[in-house]
């Protein structure tokens, strides 16, 4: 298409506060969207309202409205007027195409600070397998085939919301998988700014289906997913209440239920796969039955993809049904326990939920497995802290308000075990099973009912590692003695140090002939502790840390004794 110069005039005009837009100025408060799905087309239409409200300090004159770059922009109104945008391909990794189809809007007249605008939205176009955003960053084509799966197709459709296809309009500043935790920070940025938010969505197919949505639904009200028959117009109401980040499914589905606690929605053919996952979800709710009653039933919804990372969308796992679900053990204990227990603070959602994890590890192959498991999550958030570290104190992100996965997922579910080793097993599971979420007003409410179980003050622990960010710790032995005890036997004093803020109590092992003998110590920030340990026989060398603790190094933990002294 050419363009006249008046009209080129005007589009530069509009191009040009692009450049110093702000797009974090609105709040999209409200969405009310009709979506027409054609499965044999791959493709998406989208017609409806949404409601932005000016959260910024100043009237704003104009305001971005993004989707993916697969779809397109064909009407903005207001007052049901055509009103002048200009879109263009804004490149971020919050979509799985790697880009967003952005709509500059000049608005008919200026915002004021906290008012709200309807506009009237309508966009089109296709959401196939996309691995662009995997792919330009040097994963391998198949791996990255089987973590952006999300795609309408003809055999089922499963799409998830902001983070991998934006399917409703957003507005956030670009994000780059290359660039750390970039993406999980606009995600989480955007979940935290949208909580209150509403949506009002309605699908329609081309072909008869079941339409399976998760979010945080009104109707009925404990659920976070709904299941309707897209035979007719299928219509959900979403809350925003829990910073959820909306999914949908289309497909044949049939549901195997297994009672209220348990249900499985597989496609064609796949009945017997569905009946082994129910079977394997009830011989884990035993692993698990120390959180006290289930609060909603496990939902395992199937996705195409038989090698399909799975996904958690709000309490339903969004998973392939191979024949052995016992390989995908350590995602069902995740699901399940989002089932028994809920949290209105993510570190204490999703941190139980990983550090679940750990101990179904540790259950299958001994405590070194679970550290093991542990271990693959030590780097990114090692990563984290030193990118936080290299900034000013507002990059820190205490526990309590963290936003990015590496905290409140990795660096909680380290807490959660280093909790378990300072005040044992039962004492932390009858704390964790006696939290009430109505209850957890303040910070503080489940050091309280630790210190409560174990009769041990905590406060120095929750305050270095929950409610502010210290960093990671880093030891090293400083000195390791030893002299012969008059009965039999050796007395080793090790000297240690640790060279950042974070506190912790951290095992010390010596290593000597026929075993280990290991104990506990608690050195403070930017301080040294001693330890004394009794020993059959003479040590070999002492270890600081079996990697319970995240620490920043564990390059220099190991201390070889001289057998001279």
């Amino acid at each position: 298409m050419k363009f006249g110069p008046a009209l080129l005039l005007a589009l530069c005009g509009l191009l040009v506060p692009g450049f110093s837009l702000d797009r974090s100025a609105f709040s999209f408060t409200h969405y009310n969207l009709d979506l027409r799905v054609e499965p044999e087309q791959h493709r998406l239409s989208a017609r409806g309202t949404i409601t932005l409200r000016n959260d910024a300090d100043q009237p704003q004159k104009s305001a971005v409205l993004q989707i993916s770059s697969s779809l397109d922009w064909r009407s903005i109104r207001i007052n049901d007027n055509p009103v002048q945008f200009v879109s263009q391909v804004y490149t971020s990794d919050i979509d799985h195409t790697g880009a967003l189809s952005e709509a500059i809007v000049t608005l008919p007249r200026e915002v004021p600070p906290h008012r709200t605008v309807d506009v009237q939205v309508g966009y089109e176009g296709v959401i196939p397998l996309d691995l662009t955003r995997l792919t330009r960053i040097g994963v391998p084509e198949e791996r990255a085939q089987h973590s952006d799966w999300d795609q309408i197709s003809p055999r089922c459709t499963a799409i998830r919301g902001i983070g991998y296809v934006t399917w409703y309009p957003v507005a956030t500043e670009a994000a780059y998988l290359s660039d750390s935790n970039s993406v999980f920070e606009a995600v989480g940025e955007w979940q935290a700014k949208e909580v209150g938010s509403e949506m009002m969505l309605s699908f329609s197919t081309s072909t008869p289906a079941v339409t399976l949505i998760s979010g945080a639904l009104d109707e009925p009200a404990s659920a976070h997913f709904a299941v309707k028959d897209s035979r007719k117009v299928s219509s959900f109401h979403l809350t925003n209440r829990s910073a959820s980040v909306p999914s949908f499914l289309l497909g044949d589905y049939r549901l195997v239920e297994y009672s209220p606690a348990a249900k499985v929605y597989h496609l064609p053919g796949h009945e017997n796969a569905a009946q082994l996952y129910g079977d394997e979800i009830r011989r884990l709710e035993t692993f698990i039955s120390w959180l006290g009653p289930q609060h909603r039933p496990v939902i395992l919804a199937e996705v195409a993809d038989d090698l399909a990372t799975p996904f958690e969308a709000d309490q339903v796992l969004l998973t392939p049904l191979n024949n052995d679900p016992r390989s995908f053990d350590v995602h069902l204990v995740h699901a399940l326990v989002h089932s028994y227990f809920q949290s209105p603070r993510a570190w204490i959602d999703e941190g139980l939920a990983h550090f679940a994890q750990a101990l179904w590890r540790e259950q299958q192959a001994g405590r070194q497995g679970a550290l093991e498991y542990m271990a693959f999550y030590r780097k990114a958030l090692v990563d984290a802290e030193k990118a936080a570290s290299g900034g000013d104190s507002s990059t820190r992100q205490s526990l309590i308000l963290a936003r990015q996965p590496d905290y409140y997922r990795a660096k909680a579910m380290f807490v959660w075990w280093m909790l378990r080793d300072m005040v044992g097993e039962v004492a932390l599971k009858k704390a964790i099973a006696a939290y009430r979420p109505e209850y957890d007003d303040r910070p503080s409410y489940m050091q309280k009912l630790i210190e409560g179980e174990s009769h041990r003050d905590l406060e120095w622990f929750f305050d270095d590692w929950v409610y502010r960010d210290h960093g990671l710790p880093d030891f090293r032995i400083v000195s390791a003695y030893t002299r012969p005890l008059l009965p039999g036997g050796y007395l080793i004093t090790v000297s240690l140090e640790n060279l950042r803020a974070a506190a912790a109590e951290v095992p010390v092992r010596v290593r000597v002939p026929g075993g280990d003998v290991t104990s506990r110590v608690e050195v403070h920030g930017k301080s040294t502790a001693v330890v004394r340990i009794e020993l059959p026989s003479p040590p070999r060398e002492v270890v600081v840390n079996d990697g319970s603790v995240p620490e920043e190094n564990m390059e220099d933990n190991t201390f070889v004794v001289d057998p001279a002294k």
